[in-house]
C-alpha cells in the first residue's frame, strides 16, 4: 500500500474528480477525509470507503470559510494525529459564454472556491506540517489554466491563479519539506461538464471537445486518482511545483 498510516484530505470529495482520488488513497491505505459541501454525497463516499475495508470520515465545510477550514483540519488532526496530504479539489465554473455575461457574484464566488480556498488551506494546514516535518499540498488546477478555451475566460483566469500559487507555494514551502503540486485535467464527466459545454451534452458537442485531445478521450475520476497517488506518494519525494498535465496530449 503505497499510503499506508499517511492521512488525507480531499475537498470536493462526495462527486467526480474528488471521489475518484479519495476512494483510491483510501484503497492505498490513506485514513481519509472527505469534505463536501453536499452532505448526502460526502456521507456516501465515506460510507462507501468504510464498507470497502478502508478508514474515512466525512467533514461537511465551506473551503471558501477560514472557519471551516480550520475547524476541518482541526478535527482530521484530533482524531488521526497528524495531516500528510491536502488535495484542494473542490471547485466550481460557469457556463460556457461571453466573460461579459459573467455577473459579478458568479466571479467572486469562482474566486472564492478556485482561489481563495487554497490560501486559506494554506493558513491552516501548512503550521501542522511544518510541526510534522513535512508534507504534501495537491491542488486540482485545469488545462484551462495553461491553454484557455474561448468561453470561460473568469474560469481559466482563476486556474492560472492557482497554477502560479502551486509553483510560488513550493518555493515558499520547500525548507520545511512541503511539496505543494498541481493536476491540470482536461475536460472530464462531472457535474461541471455541461457548464464547460456550454450547451447540453450531446454527441456533436462532446466530438468538438474530444478532436482537441489527441488520445481522443475525456479524463476521468480514475486518471486523476492515479496521478494524485503519485503526487501524494513517497515516489514523488523530489516533485514539487509541478502543474501536472492529466489531458491526453491537449497541452502540446
Amino acid at each position: 500500500m503505497r499510503l499506508k498510516d499517511k492521512v488525507a484530505i480531499v475537498t470536493g470529495g462526495g462527486s467526480g474528480f474528488g471521489e475518484g482520488i479519495v476512494k483510491r488513497y483510501a484503497k492505498e491505505g490513506a485514513k481519509v477525509v472527505v469534505n463536501d459541501v453536499n452532505r448526502q454525497a460526502g456521507d456516501r463516499v465515506a460510507r462507501e470507503i468504510t464498507a470497502a475495508g478502508g478508514e474515512a470520515m466525512f467533514i461537511k465545510a465551506d473551503v471558501a470559510s477560514s472557519a471551516e477550514v480550520k475547524a476541518m483540519i482541526d478535527e482530521t488532526v484530533g482524531r488521526w494525529g497528524r495531516l500528510d496530504t491536502m488535495v484542494n479539489n473542490a471547485g466550481i465554473t460557469h457556463k460556457n459564454q461571453s466573460m461579459l455575461n459573467v455577473t459579478e457574484e458568479e466571479f467572486d464566488r469562482i474566486y472564492a472556491v478556485n482561489v481563495k480556498a487554497v490560501y486559506l488551506s494554506a493558513l491552516h494546514v501548512v503550521p501542522v506540517m511544518q510541526k510534522q516535518g513535512g508534507g504534501s499540498i495537491i491542488t486540482t488546477a485545469s488545462t484551462a489554466g495553461l491553454r484557455p478555451r474561448p468561453g470561460l475566460t473568469v474560469y481559466n483566469s482563476s486556474k492560472g491563479a492557482v497554477i502560479t500559487m502551486t509553483k510560488s507555494m513550493a518555493v515558499e514551502f520547500a525548507p520545511h519539506n512541503i511539496r505543494v503540486n498541481c493536476l491540470c485535467p482536461v475536460i472530464g464527466m462531472t457535474g461541471l461538464t455541461e457548464l464547460f459545454m456550454g450547451q447540453p451534452d450531446s454527441p456533436e458537442i462532446r466530438q468538438k471537445f474530444l478532436g482537441s485531445i489527441p488520445l481522443g478521450r475525456m479524463s476521468t475520476p480514475e486518471d486523476l486518482a492515479n496521478a494524485a497517488l503519485y503526487l501524494a506518494s513517497d515516489e514523488a519525494n523530489f516533485i514539487t511545483g509541478v502543474a501536472l498535465e492529466v489531458d491526453g496530449g491537449r497541452c502540446i
